[in-house]
Formats: C-alpha cells, structure tokens, sequence
C-alpha cells in the first residue's frame, strides 16, 4: 500500500506544483483510498489537502452519502467542499454522459485557480474508456481515453491512479479496514459502462489476464499518435489562416490531402472552442461548403455549432437565432450593454479627441438598433452618404454579421456603427471627451 502512495506522490511531483490539492471524494472504495493515502502522505505535498463532493441530485441516498463523507473528512482532518449538481440528462442524452457534464461543470466553476483536483480513475476505468471509445468508432484522441493531467477552468484535473489496477486499491481498502458508499447504479448494466464492467472485462481478464493493462497501453500509444497529428495540424494551420482571426482559407485547404484536411479541420475546431462533430458532419463541411454555388451562404449545423463561408473562407460560430429587425434599445454607455439573439457585447470606453463625441451620449439621446434595410450612413472623413450595405461588404463583412452590428442613433439619426465608423460630424475631435465603442460578438459555444 505505500507502494500507491508512493506512486501517486510521484505523479504530483513530475507536475506543477498546486496551491491546492482537492480529492474529487464521492464516498466510494476508490476516491476513499486515494483520500486516504494523500492524508497520511500530506506532509509531502507542496500545498494543502482538501476534499471535494459533488451531489448529483439523482438518488434519494445522497444525504446520507454526503453526510459520510464529511465524517470521513472529519475523522482525517481534511476539509471538505461540497457541491450540488444538476445531472438530469435532456433528451437523447445518456445520463452517465449528463452526470458527467454536471459534475466536470460545477468543480471547474468552483475550483480556485492554480489548484487541483485529483481524480481516483485507475486502470480499470481507463481500459473500460478505451472499450467505450472504440465502440464509438473514435479516432487517436477519444482512443487516448483519459489523460493524466488535463486543464480545469484555472486549474488542473489529475488521475494519479491510472497505473493501479482495482484490484490492489481494494486491496488496500481491506487492509486498512476503510469504509466507503457502494453505489447500487454501479451494479446497472443497462449502463454501458457497467455492461463493460461487469460482463465484458471478466471475459477478456479470463482469457487475457492483463487485458486492463494492455488496453490502458494501447490508450497510452493513441495519445501519442494525437500529439503527434495535432503537431501536424498546427503547422498546417498555420499556412490556412485566412484573412481575418480565427478563419481559414478554403483555396488553401483544398490543397491539402483529405486525411490532412479532416485532421487540421478538427484541430482548429477545437482550437476556436467547439465540440468536434461526427464524421458525417465533417464531411458535410468538407464536401458540401466548398461545392456551394459562389453566391451561395452555405453552412454546415451541428449541436449549438456551425461552419460558414464567406468570399472563400470558412468560420465557424455559435449557431444564431434570428434577429429582431424592429428592436430598439435605450442605451446609457456607463454600462455594457447585452444584446440578444447572440449579438455579443457593446461597451464604450473613454477616450479624448476619438470615438463618439460624448456630449452625444447624454440621457435618452443614445438608441441601439440592428440593420432593417436601406440605411444611408456616411463615415467619418468620407466626402458623401453610402448604402451601409456596401460599406459593410468593402469592409468584408460576413452576412450573418452585418445584421447584428449594432447602429447608433442620436436623436434618430444613425451617428455610429458600433466597432467600424463614427459618422460624420458625430466625431470626438481636439480635447473633446469621447468613447471608443467596442463590440464583441460571441463566437464560441461556452
């Protein structure tokens, strides 16, 4: 047993030191262990030991649950956070997927920056993960199963236990006469995990005795075959980066052979903050985009996501409700302003001799709208009027854009287009206070 315990500490010290170190504790065999060994060892850790529950609000013993393992934490003088979940699962979705996303979702919007959180996975699980992922025809990255180390929120998520096998930590939970919660769901095979656990690993360990550690092996070469593809792909991006942020240029993708294609494609997906989608679903970008008529605005959709082109460049966006044409909204610029139908953020931040005059930002003056066609609108500097419909396409202004910049009218006439131009005679100039208005639309599906 202090052979787990020397093994985990040997784990914590090839990373970063932590300001905090947070037992992920569900009451169960494993998380017990792990808690148990890190308080006995706590001295040699470079920061303070904690423990942290999640209740997932899915079984009516959870009171109880969670009152043990504040008795546990008490009898080991290790503190103790607990957290509630929301782990009901929507429509289609599996609940051990659900109760995952929950309890992943509420550690990371609690846990205090530069800590981390320390996970009781072991080999088994591991192995288990591998089996779930092949079934799902995963590539090298979802073949890699769980990591050791992972970025959370401001901190960092670790397995330390991915090297130990089931065995030898109940082995130790025997020994030290250690009590823990057993879970009845553990034992529902309608879960596929469980369906693995239970019936189709004792096959495999029967016939195979290391099977857990050769599939946990195999995960270990995955991982570094993803290293690897992802190595190619940002060296790939690099030469498809298309003329504004975060687009690539379809001419240049095209070039690419299709393995390369799909490979830089997800790595920049992931890179901009999406989910990666299906295969199906990345073919369709790949396929059906490219292959749109020029006048075309095609888009590829996919849960909360969607690629589009515009002038031969691919974005990719948090998929966008329709926009109120007729909407308006009085606006005091000493606050940012939220808009709807994810149109992101307006701020105005001071300035002298720049930006909106403010005198024009006085109480009642200043009204936010979006685009309702026809608008006139002439620039700062520029001799005459234009259709603002023009000036946004010179601009290269995608479509899906255009209609959620937000104007400005003073007095009811249009004197700005939030992050491109203060119109003429609108504008700060000399010493005369001002405000730089910055727009941030949202991008990404957080």
């Amino acid at each position: 047993m202090s052979a787990v315990s020397d093994h985990v500490l040997k784990v914590l010290a090839g990373l970063p030191a932590a300001g905090g170190y947070w037992v992920a504790y569900s009451g169960g065999l494993d998380s017990r262990v792990l808690l148990e060994l890190l308080a006995e060892r706590r001295g040699a850790l470079p920061g303070p030991l904690g423990a942290v529950h999640v209740d997932h609000g899915l079984h009516p013993d959870a009171p109880r649950w969670a009152a043990h393992c504040a008795g546990v934490c008490r009898g080991l003088g290790v503190p103790l956070v607990q957290l509630r979940a929301n782990a009901a699962a929507n429509a289609g979705d599996s609940p051990e997927a659900a109760a995952r996303r929950a309890r992943y979702g509420v550690l990371a919007d609690w846990l205090p920056a530069g800590h981390c959180v320390l996970s009781a996975h072991h080999r088994d699980d591991q192995a288990e993960t591998l089996l779930l992922q092949l079934l799902r025809g995963s590539g090298p990255r979802g073949l890699a199963a769980m990591p050791v180390a992972a970025p959370l929120a401001g901190g960092t998520l670790v397995r330390p236990l991915l090297e130990v096998d089931r065995a030898t930590l109940a082995g130790v939970a025997q020994a030290r006469g250690l009590d823990w919660i057993d879970d009845p769901s553990n034992a529902d095979t309608d879960y596929d995990r469980n369906l693995l656990r239970h019936q189709v690993m004792p096959v495999l360990r029967a016939r195979w005795p290391s099977a857990s550690a050769s599939l946990a092996r195999s995960a270990r070469h995955c991982a570094d075959t993803a290293k690897l593809a992802d190595t190619l792909a940002a060296l790939d991006l690099q030469a498809l980066q298309g003329t504004r942020p975060g687009t690539l240029s379809l001419a240049a993708l095209r070039k690419l052979a299709p393995s390369r294609q799909r490979n830089v494609l997800r790595y920049w997906l992931r890179r901009e903050g999406f989910a990666v989608p299906s295969a199906a679903v990345l073919g369709r970008i790949l396929k059906d985009i490219p292959e749109a008529r020029g006048d075309a605005e095609p888009r590829v959709c996919w849960a909360a996501a969607e690629v589009r082109r515009y002038r031969d460049q691919l974005y990719v966006l948090q998929a966008l409700p329709s926009v109120d044409r007729g909407a308006e909204y009085c606006w005091q610029p000493d606050s940012p302003l939220e808009l709807p139908a994810s149109a992101g953020t307006l701020e105005a931040v001071p300035a002298t001799g720049s930006g909106l005059a403010a005198r024009f930002a006085g109480c009642g003056r200043l009204r936010v709208r979006f685009r309702r066609g026809g608008e006139l609108f002439r620039p700062h500097g520029r001799p005459h009027r234009r259709a603002l419909k023009k000036l946004f396409q010179e601009a290269g202004v995608p479509p899906w854009e255009r209609e959620r910049v937000p104007l400005l009218y003073v007095d009811g006439e249009l004197g700005a287009v939030a992050g491109f131009w203060v119109g003429e005679g609108f504008q700060a100039s000399g010493d005369e206070p001002g405000i730089e208005l910055r727009w941030r639309l949202w991008k990404r599906c957080d």
